[in-house]
């Protein structure tokens, strides 16, 4: 699994976990933020990034959750970040390894939703037997520009205010990818587990893996994510025991993008109360 470090310095870890599409690149500049707060480790999921695909084919949210949990028995207790499907990966580990993880900050996470939004019914349209299949094939032939651009415009708040070089830097990455066999399959089967964790039930539905979570929760939302609806913060408010709520009023889908000092800000402050103690540490 490939992971991209910052360099070793602080005590205290943080894990860092992307969303559909993304890859570990998608928390460089947050992780700068922080470089003087935590050590940080941004993963690239299987078949994501660098990372190469699983041998067992196996994209759901549990399996990603356990390459998570991997990295985690790696470095020790560790302050967990998830963006979108990373945040329901980040969930489900939370709730099953609480010795692992220190504090918790979710920045629109993909939990199930009743009332989803245009982009979650394409990402379900893309999950459809064959459907999916011939999309990925169909979209290969679109520049790799006007799709870094489009995809840009669905989960910036403003598309127009993405650096030059973060864009250079996406399109040079998505032409990498399309030259691996297996990058149209990771996506579109990632795809297929993020929807299938929206219709599961019992104690197994990310509400429920929610509610057990012990560590203290941070969650972020843009009033412009076009995703995930900035609405579920009050059920996730409902859910979790610990939790605090910030919503950006002039962000979208990925707030440690588009304002990764505000972003670190926020999480700075949820380590520092856990370091003074409103958060008991695991031993």
């Amino acid at each position: 699994m490939h992971v991209r470090s910052t360099p070793a310095g602080r005590a205290e870890q943080a894990v860092f976990v992307h969303g559909l599409a993304g890859s570990a690149t998608n928390w460089t500049d947050l992780m700068d933020e922080l470089k003087d707060t935590v050590t940080g480790h941004a993963i690239d999921l299987p078949g994501a990034g660098f990372s190469p695909e699983p041998a067992d084919g196996d994209y759901t949210v549990a399996a990603h959750a356990e390459a998570v949990i991997g990295l985690l028995e790696h470095t020790g207790p560790a302050h967990l970040f998830g963006n979108s499907l990373g945040g329901a990966v980040a969930v489900r580990v939370a709730a099953a390894r609480p010795d692992l993880v220190r504090t918790l900050t979710l920045i629109s996470p993909a939990l199930p939703d009743l009332l989803p939004r245009y982009g979650p019914v394409r990402v379900a349209a893309a999950a459809v037997p064959m459907l999916g299949e011939w999309v990925a094939d169909r979209l290969r032939l679109v520049p790799a520009e006007q799709r870094v651009n489009a995809s840009h415009s669905m989960v910036w708040g403003n598309a127009k205010s993405v650096h030059p070089i973060r864009l250079r830097d996406a399109v040079e990455e998505l032409r990498r990818r399309d030259d691996l066999p297996y990058a149209g399959q990771a996506m579109i089967a990632s795809a297929r587990g993020i929807v299938a964790e929206y219709f599961r039930r019992g104690e197994d539905n990310l509400w429920n893996q929610a509610a057990r979570v012990q560590a203290r929760t941070l969650i972020i939302h843009g009033r412009h994510d076009r995703l995930v609806r900035p609405a579920m913060a009050r059920k996730a408010y409902r859910t979790f025991r610990q939790v605090r709520l910030v919503l950006l009023p002039t962000a979208g889908h990925v707030a440690q993008m588009e304002m990764p000092q505000v972003v670190a800000a926020e999480a700075r402050r949820l380590i520092g109360e856990t370091r003074l103690g409103n958060a008991p540490l695991p031993s």
